[in-house]
């Protein structure tokens, strides 16, 4: 498992449990309701992240493509 695998999972762990009204300590600060939408931004950036290495180990590339049209 890759460290972005690890962190989006971590993400997803902390999210549901403040979905479930619980609070967590995540990276050495608690987090609770208020800090959803911080941890769901969290979790976006490190899926980019792993889509990227996804992207890469397969030997495509990530984003987009550029086409010449003559």
């Amino acid at each position: 498992m890759t460290r972005a695998q690890q962190m989006v999972d971590k993400y997803i762990e902390a999210e549901m449990a403040v979905l479930e009204g619980r609070s967590v300590t995540f990276g050495g600060r608690t987090l609770t309701m208020a800090d959803l939408n911080q941890i769901r931004e969290g979790r976006s950036e490190w899926e980019r992240r792993l889509a990227a290495e996804i992207a890469t180990t397969k030997g495509g590339r990530f984003g987009y493509s550029l086409a010449t049209f003559e």
